[in-house]
């Protein structure tokens, strides 16, 4: 089951949900709509390689906007950290920012139940395209689960900023 508007503005004033910075006209019907941070990451290796941890450099985007190019992977983050302990969060990008060749993630936009911070956005986009800091980019919708709730404890817990892969780590396990 998706909440709708109402039960995402009533669960977060209980505390069910936390989005921090909340404003209630970021509440659409069925979702929570949120900002693109300030931070951009870009790898620099011209091969990643996942057993290890790859170079990036940080861009901070200028108020005046940054042109995003194509077939490059720009991490970049939400402003509002968002999450439940209660409720499954899933990502999706606002249809206008689709319309214009961006997307926002790749393969990770269904969150754990438990995390609760800010979340990196993949970003890729079809052709050259500027974007601005704190412009709305996302949605956040809700859905509750059905069975027993383990919180998220895994190795992003803690993000801030847009978090570059940390699947090397996976390797030093062995």
């Amino acid at each position: 089951m998706i909440l709708a508007g109402p039960e995402i503005k009533w669960e977060t004033k209980n505390g069910k949900f936390h989005i921090y910075p909340f404003d209630e006209k970021n509440i659409n019907h069925n979702s929570y709509n949120f900002r693109l941070g300030h931070t951009l990451k870009i790898y620099t290796n011209k091969i990643l390689d996942v057993a290890k941890q790859n170079k990036f450099r940080v861009i901070k985007i200028p108020k005046s906007g940054f042109i995003l190019k194509p077939c490059q992977l720009y991490l970049g983050h939400t402003i509002e950290e968002m999450g439940s302990d209660f409720y499954a969060p899933l990502m999706q990008a606002r249809s206008s920012i689709g319309r214009l060749g961006l997307y926002i993630y790749l393969n990770s936009g269904l969150g754990d139940i438990g995390f609760k911070k800010q979340w990196t956005l993949e970003m890729h986009s079809i052709h050259h395209l500027k974007i601005y800091p704190g412009m709305k980019i996302g949605q956040m919708l809700f859905w509750k689960p059905q069975g027993k709730i383990i919180l998220y404890e895994g190795k992003y817990k803690d993000s801030i900023g847009p978090q570059v892969s940390q699947i090397w780590k996976d390797f030093k396990k062995s």
